[in-house]
């Protein structure tokens, strides 16, 4: 049984401009945290900015661009019909499965791992368009079948189909966790269509037998788990990045040396305005900045969800609901990291990670997200609920 009420899709489609309001707690929220990563990609930065350009202040105006960029991107996507991504869902999915096929052909290579491609002089990673690709794709499907969703046909054989296309492709780059990612979204928005929960247990056991299998044939991921298990055993190798890194986290305290203060971005840890940008954050903020910054993020996905149940029809639910998920299993999956709790997964941290068309696309996301409020959610709790 589906977890929302829905209605048909023709009755479904919005027809006209029910509330002509963007989400406003939404909105600031994402502001909110996209100023404080802007501040803290600069804070991490510098130091590596200037050893590699001789420009201390090179990669924050790169990212700086992009955010501004951005902006206007997720203010324009929100002011649109959303329903425009029912109809080019599938188109989307398509030309992400086109170019996560051609990573291995004309890939980049970044730091040992291919899963990159250069176009113009722009570099992204299509498994980031993948997952959206495959959230519109889902919703769509779903609603176009919402009263089959019970049969294997129509709520189980092509969502595996579509989970396997990109699982395959992303095993070629050997990019484990953003299988991983794809598979836990994937399920999340098949048990919100309503797909039948004993097929959930069918696929977590297939799915335990692709890791072990995964984990004993690729060396690469293999190594990276017994790394993480056990750091030391090559502190000057494989476990430097995640010392490093709880050496910054422990030397924050409680509150922070302050911000610019960090020790560990003068080249000690890999990565410190990337990936690990959190570990800069825990030890510049302390540990009420890093809670406060998660706090941030815990209220902008619970207001995700919000307006995801608030939603007139079951198309702006489920893309709501997935592309919340999304956010949330990227900061979950990063923080994890970067403190040890998980292996290392090379997942980036929304609005603080540099990486601009990453950051371009996290807010064309939330734009999708506010076009739903915007036409679906009641006008009269608009501007008044708290996230």
């Amino acid at each position: 049984m589906a977890l929302f009420k829905h209605k048909t899709i023709d009755d479904a489609k919005p027809k006209e401009d029910v509330t002509g309001l963007l989400d406003m707690p939404f909105l600031v929220l994402v502001v909110l945290l996209l100023m404080i990563g802007l501040v803290m990609m600069f804070s991490a930065s510098y130091a590596r900015a200037m050893w590699d350009t001789g420009n201390s202040a090179y990669y924050f105006v790169r990212q700086a661009i992009f955010a501004v960029s951005g902006l206007a991107v997720m203010l324009v996507v929100g002011r649109l019909n959303y329903f425009i991504w029912f109809r080019t869902a599938l188109i989307i999915l398509g030309v992400s499965l086109v170019l996560l096929a051609l990573v291995p052909l004309i890939g980049v290579t970044v730091n040992g791992a291919k899963r990159w491609i250069s176009i113009a002089g722009i570099r992204f990673q299509p498994s980031e368009l993948a997952k959206l690709g495959m959230i519109l794709s889902f919703a769509a499907m779903m609603s176009a079948w919402q009263d089959k969703m019970e049969s294997f046909r129509y709520g189980v054989l092509p969502y595996a189909l579509i989970l396997g296309a990109i699982a395959g492709l992303l095993i070629l780059e050997k990019h484990l966790s953003a299988t991983m990612i794809v598979f836990i979204i994937g399920a999340i928005m098949m048990l919100l269509g309503g797909t039948k929960k004993r097929w959930f247990l069918i696929g977590g056991i297939l799915i335990l037998v692709f890791l072990g299998i995964y984990l004993a044939v690729q060396g690469y991921a293999g190594r990276r788990f017994s790394t993480w298990l056990d750091p030391w055993q090559d502190p000057l190798g494989k476990g430097y990045q995640g010392i490093q890194s709880r050496y910054a986290i422990g030397s924050g305290g409680f509150l922070g040396l302050g911000l610019g203060r960090s020790r560990q971005k003068y080249l000690y840890l890999p990565e410190e305005h990337n990936d690990y940008i959190f570990a800069i954050v825990c030890e510049e903020l302390g540990f009420v900045g890093a809670v406060g910054i998660l706090l941030l993020f815990a209220l902008l996905v619970i207001r995700g969800y919000w307006i995801a149940i608030h939603a007139r029809d079951r198309f702006g639910t489920l893309v709501a609901a997935g592309l919340t998920t999304k956010l949330g299993i990227q900061v979950f999956f990063n923080v994890g990291v970067v403190s040890g709790l998980l292996p290392p997964t090379g997942i980036s941290l929304p609005f603080f990670s540099y990486g601009g068309t990453a950051l371009l696309l996290q807010l064309f996301e939330m734009g999708v997200i506010l076009a739903v409020s915007r036409w679906c959610v009641n006008k009269e709790s608009l501007g008044r609920s708290k996230p």
